[in-house]
């Protein structure tokens, strides 16, 4: 599945997150994807600014005692 920027996903802890650029990591060329946690954020903040590798995306996570997708498109 293609990631791009503008998109909006719903984060696996419910947060709503959007794509703000694609880029890589200046020293392993690791492509990273940029987003906005939307909201406010008791520890960090109204829309705080987040990177993960592009490759930890779509990957399963154990949350809750269940296996979930980190993120999921909810707009396209």
């Amino acid at each position: 599945m293609e990631i791009k920027v503008g998109q909006l996903y719903r984060h696996y802890k419910d947060h709503v997150c959007k794509v703000i650029g694609i880029g890589r990591h200046t020293e392993t060329l690791e492509e990273l994807v940029f987003y906005v946690q939307l909201g406010d954020n008791p520890k960090f903040g109204k829309d705080s600014v987040w990177a993960r590798p592009k490759d930890m995306w779509f990957k399963k996570v154990e949350w809750q005692g269940k296996k979930v997708t980190r993120f999921v498109l909810i707009e396209k």
